[in-house]
């Protein structure tokens, strides 16, 4: 490897390092934020939390890949460009795709590496993603108890407490209404204080009162001629009452089967499956409805069987007698309700049949999705590169400052039109291909051109070159401008002279 080469991938790595985590940091942050609601007063330990966002940042890989590699491009050539290192591998013969030649092939291995992470690494991910926010969803909110407020997190009991001690976590003035009981029955407790917590399983709720009462009221079925209502103190009370919800269970993640924990032979396999499924599904929901209820007796659309056919000249005959114009009233209006009765039938098939086909081609629509979205991804990065690379070069201009302005800005018209057509195509309005494949088709020419732009040394974004251009048309034109002006005055002033 060339001394040049060394020096372009050495500067190229720590940049790329650096801005993949800044990105993968904005990106959990947007899903901290997100998921804040679900995670906040279930009392999750370190490690649930430690594996909920490690599953979530695998998630983000892809993504945040073609953002960092855009990002550090432009900074990496940007700083060569500054400092007249570019400009001297220029004047030594090398080209611009020569000078980045070793950053392509890195970027084309990271390309490939990030097809096997969204193909294998992010299914799993999501699969253990989905099962643990299901286990978190259905946990409890931990035990807090607020001052003068009723805490109703347990099932069928209610507690409240007026103050709680923050070092010793004893309770003052404690009301329990427990309404456990099968036989409907509500057991009241007031206790002076006490302590009030979760077992270390959480699988039990220890209950230590001190100085208290207990109210037994009756309220079945019987309370109205049979009620009573039992009352006894006592000094000390403990209690181990079974409780679920608190503990977090988990899940088999094989459970959690959707078009995004799937890799790629696993989609294609979907595909064929579905295809066949919508297919049979549109066959059975129109071939009956067009050969049994609408052209169920006419020939000159369906074939009709030997049971449906009739004799033509026996309607002719009919229509000459005039006996089908001139039915009864009470006729018309039994033929009327019956041709009702089979149109509602018809629609009521047909919806039924349609419900069935429409989730099959919902399915389909996404697995297509999926299944472009983990080859487009990967292509991605490279499109970024080639975009970052040459716009670094014609900036010439290092730091966070002006590289990310324009990456970002690169990224969201990428977001956006990669949203837009991902959408189209889960909703079957456009083909998968062209709605994964979109943002791909219109950012390529853009690479080619800033690719051309830099090769010849354009000042494409050079703000001098502009203000020098700026500067000469007004130049060229002031003349011009002088002279219509003088013109103009001329021709008032004479004006001005033959009125008087």
């Amino acid at each position: 490897m060339k001394t040049i080469h060394k020096l372009v991938l050495k500067s190229y790595l720590g940049p790329m390092v650096l801005t993949f985590f800044i990105v993968m940091f904005v990106l959990m942050m947007n899903i901290v934020w997100r998921y804040i609601d679900e995670l906040v007063g279930k009392g999750l330990s370190a490690g649930i939390i430690i594996e909920l966002m490690t599953y979530f940042m695998a998630n983000m890989i892809p993504m945040g890949l073609p953002l960092s590699m855009l990002l550090a491009a432009i900074m990496t050539m940007g700083n060569l460009g500054e400092n007249y290192e570019l400009l001297a591998m220029k004047s030594a013969g090398m080209s611009l795709v020569q000078i980045t030649k070793p950053l392509i092939i890195l970027v084309a291995f990271v390309s490939v590496g990030s097809f096997f992470i969204g193909n294998n690494l992010v299914p799993n991910a999501n699969k253990k993603l989905y099962s643990t926010l299901y286990d978190i969803r259905q946990q409890k909110q931990a035990l807090e108890f607020q001052d003068g407020l009723f805490f109703n997190g347990i099932e069928n009991m209610s507690i409240r407490v007026s103050r709680q001690e923050p070092d010793t976590h004893l309770l003052h003035d404690v009301l329990i209404y427990d309404n456990r009981k099968a036989d409907g029955n509500m057991t009241t407790t007031v206790a002076d204080s006490g302590y009030i917590r979760l077992s270390d399983d959480k699988r039990y709720l220890l209950v230590t009162l001190f100085h208290g009462e207990n109210y037994d009221q009756t309220r079945n079925s019987q309370w109205f001629t049979k009620s009573t209502l039992q009352h006894h103190t006592f000094d000390l009370e403990k209690l181990s009452i079974p409780m679920d919800g608190f503990a977090q269970g988990r899940t088999d993640a094989d459970l959690f089967s959707n078009s995004q924990t799937k890799n790629i032979n696993e989609l294609q396999h979907d595909i064929d499956s579905l295809e066949v499924k919508v297919n049979a599904a549109t066959t059975s929901s129109y071939e009956p409805l067009l050969k049994e209820q609408i052209f169920a007796r006419d020939n000159s659309v369906l074939p009709l069987p030997d049971s449906l056919k009739v004799d033509k000249r026996h309607f002719r005959d009919m229509l000459a007698q005039d006996s089908i114009i001139g039915l009864p009233t009470r006729d018309k209006e039994r033929i009327w309700d019956q041709a009702r009765t089979l149109a509602k039938n018809s629609r009521n098939m047909f919806a039924f049949d349609e419900s069935a086909a429409k989730e099959a081609l919902n399915q389909l629509y996404r697995s297509k999705v999926e299944w472009h979205k983990k080859i487009s991804l990967p292509v991605s990065i490279l499109i970024f590169f080639l975009i970052g690379a040459p716009l670094g070069a014609i900036i010439r201009r290092g730091g966070l400052g002006l590289p990310v302005v324009v990456s970002v800005i690169f990224f969201v018209i990428y977001y956006i039109i990669s949203l837009s057509g991902e959408k189209l195509a889960k909703e079957g309005n456009w083909d998968a291909v062209y709605g994964m494949w979109l943002s791909t088709f219109i950012l390529t020419p853009i690479a080619i051109y800033l690719t051309y732009k830099a090769t010849n040394d354009s000042a494409l974004l050079d703000t001098d070159w502009y203000a020098g251009k700026f500067k000469a048309l007004r130049d060229r034109l002031t003349p011009g401008i002088k002279k219509t002006m003088n013109a103009i005055k001329f021709k008032r002033n004479g004006k001005k002279h033959d009125s008087e």
